[in-house]
């Protein structure tokens, strides 16, 4: 038998007590700063490629096109998803990708599915194809499925942006998704810098073709832990998550408030959207000056926090 390492890809973070995942696999999800990007992997360059399925539909069957794509003809393919957020539908996902031969098993609420591509990359070719970057005409904005608010403008996001104020100086958008809010903030000539930042590499991408300014620098990262060398902002604009691997999670938008409060120069303002129940008064008064609320409508509520 050869040492020689599998060549192996990984996709987010599939449970490792159900599925095998080689030392020498690279990341390839775009929720990981820094990881490889699974549109470039080489086709047939791979001998593994453990999945962690994302849940949406078009964005799982783009995810499992592209490691079939990238695998050798006897590489195999490892998927996992929780029975309720597409397990269910991955064996059928799998043969609408030509594939044959696919093992499903079940355990720990997860389906696994494993198989080898298919000879004929036809419909893995068109899947690609039209689950990818596509300019959507009716928002004029260029966007794909798996971003945030992919398909239609987030309300909340409307909601802040009719009640955003006209800002001067260096700011940032936090969670800057397809760039929305920056478009908005840009259409003030005050506006001397903006940083749009996000921790989806897609998000970052459609933006940078949303937004084009010479204003803006785009970043790739966690928008709760960094970028830790900007501060000094005259103003911050958000709409911060709330849900992560699709559980609803308070400490996000938290984490958002306090990596805001850092960034921002004394007396510097923080604009942000948050659906009316999540209780971030609180979190607001501790790591800001003064908060006024500005709107409430349609599930959402607009504050303006000032350090």
């Amino acid at each position: 038998m050869s040492n020689t390492p599998l060549k192996s890809g990984l996709y987010g973070k599939p449970d490792r007590t159900l599925v095998s995942i080689p030392k020498d696999a690279r990341q390839c999800s775009p929720l990981f700063p820094q990881s490889a990007d699974i549109a470039e992997c080489p086709d047939s360059s791979l001998d593994h490629f453990a999945v962690a399925a994302p849940a949406g539909t078009q964005e799982r069957r783009f995810v499992l096109a592209h490691a079939l794509r990238a695998l050798t003809p006897e590489g195999q393919l490892f998927a996992v998803a929780g029975k309720k957020k597409g397990g269910q539908r991955l064996k059928a996902d799998l043969e609408l990708l030509g594939c044959s031969n696919i093992r499903v098993d079940s355990k720990k609420h997860q389906k696994i599915a494993s198989c080898s591509p298919p000879s004929d990359l036809s419909q893995i070719h068109a899947v690609i194809e039209e689950n990818g970057p596509q300019l959507n005409e009716e928002l004029n904005l260029w966007t794909q499925p798996g971003i945030f608010s992919w398909n239609r403008p987030d309300p909340g996001s409307i909601l802040l942006m009719e009640h955003l104020p006209e800002f001067s100086g260096r700011g940032a958008d936090l969670g800057c998704g397809l760039g929305l809010l920056s478009y908005e903030v840009l259409k003030s000539d005050s506006v001397t810098e903006m940083t749009l930042i996000d921790i989806d590499r897609r998000a970052i991408e459609m933006a940078h073709r949303n937004v084009s300014d010479d204003r803006i620098t785009f970043l790739w990262e966690n928008a709760r832990h960094g970028p830790k060398d900007i501060s000094e902002l005259d103003f911050i604009v958000m709409n911060p998550p709330f849900h992560d691997a699709g559980e609803e999670d308070h400490g996000l938008g938290k984490a958002f408030m306090e990596r805001a409060a850092t960034m921002l120069k004394k007396g510097g303002v923080c604009w942000m959207v948050a659906n009316r129940h999540l209780p971030y008064e609180r979190t607001i008064n501790e790591v800001f000056s003064s908060f006024t609320p500005k709107a409430d409508s349609h599930g959402f509520k607009v504050i303006e926090a000032i350090k």
